[in-house]
């Protein structure tokens, strides 16, 4: 691709040139632009499931659940305390069928 100079001519002097950069493979690239910290250095955590039964399993699966991961297990508690609460805006009656457990990352151990 060649630009034109001032004059009207052709200008080879600006070519886009390609460069091949190598470097080794990151598992994660600029890890201090992460929105969240990776789940594995976050030890304490809340798993929420439906209770056996439910008929909400019949669209989600019996097997749903999911994991919410915290630094300590304060932040863990305060949270845990929180989310099995009845919410601010729930309407009167309401009663949320939702299990919240307090659960621990498995420690990796030095063979991996």
């Amino acid at each position: 691709m060649s630009s034109l100079s001032p004059g009207g001519e052709a200008d080879d002097r600006r070519k886009p040139v390609s460069v091949a950069i190598k470097s080794p493979a990151m598992e994660i690239c600029h890890a201090h632009n992460l929105a969240r910290k990776p789940v594995e250095s976050k030890p304490y955590g809340i798993r929420v499931s439906l209770p056996a039964g439910d008929t909400f399993t019949r669209l989600i699966g019996a097997d749903w659940e999911r994991f919410h991961w915290f630094d300590t297990a304060e932040e863990r508690d305060r949270a845990l305390r929180d989310m099995a609460s009845e919410h601010l805006y729930s309407r009167r009656g309401d009663r949320p069928r939702l299990v919240f457990e307090a659960v621990e990352a498995p420690k990796q151990s030095d063979s991996d």
